[in-house]
């Protein structure tokens, strides 16, 4: 398996998994701008748990990296027209900046849990990012091309049917509520920090055998 490190240290391999944006809100909801698509340098900030001038390092030494990748910054007329369409349509507390504004969308932030090194949040990142793939390296997250499944027989389908709204619920309650809740508690307690992060990990290694069971479920329908 892929150790944490080689993603710190190649950008080939960060390139090669930077599709895999849902393993952003399994960690951690990220929180977006109004526009649905960016967040700031400071929500940024938010996100990982880090100060704002970590985040502000990380652009400075790898803005062609990050820009490749979907940060820009906004000047002039094109600042003034996001000010107008987007930031001053809601309440709320947005940045309002006066002469530039860097907006990084969700491939941008991965990118940088992909960077940062001082981060509890960038480390788990990596951990669920690096698990996914080495599942769906060795085939087990999803069935070869090389191997097409037989039709499948109604008692099949059902099956499927069935074992997708199983994945689908487990997700749904892993990914949006109870790896939230460790983080949101790791956040505030901490005296039960280390306890707290190692059963987040067991979390998720439950998730990574559910995962498991499922491939090889519809390995044994295809089989029959």
């Amino acid at each position: 398996m892929i150790d944490q490190t080689a993603l710190l240290e190649s950008r080939a391999l960060r390139s090669s998994v930077l599709d895999r944006t849902d393993v952003l809100d399994r960690v951690k909801t990220l929180a977006l701008l109004p526009d649905g698509l960016h967040v700031a340098t400071a929500m940024v900030a938010t996100y990982f748990g880090v100060s704002v001038e970590a985040i502000r390092q990380i652009k400075a030494r790898h803005r062609e990296e990050l820009t490749a990748n979907g940060m820009v910054t906004l000047q002039g007329r094109d600042l003034r027209e996001f000010k107008r369409d987007i930031l001053s349509r809601y309440s709320g507390s947005y940045p309002q900046p006066r002469s530039g504004l860097t907006l990084y969308s969700r491939r941008t932030v991965l990118n940088i849990a992909m960077l940062l090194r001082d981060s509890g949040i960038a480390r788990q990142v990596r951990t669920y990012l690096l698990d996914m793939e080495h599942l769906a390296r060795t085939g087990l997250l999803n069935e070869s091309a090389d191997h097409p499944a037989e039709p499948a027989t109604p008692e099949i389908l059902s099956l499927a049917a069935l074992d997708a709204r199983i994945d689908q619920r487990v997700h749904h309650v892993l990914g949006r509520t109870v790896v939230p809740m460790f983080n949101a508690l790791i956040e505030t307690s901490g005296e039960h920090h280390r306890r707290l992060t190692a059963l987040s990990g067991d979390v998720r290694r439950v998730e990574n055998r559910l995962r498991l069971h499922s491939a090889r479920l519809r390995r044994l329908q295809g089989s029959w």
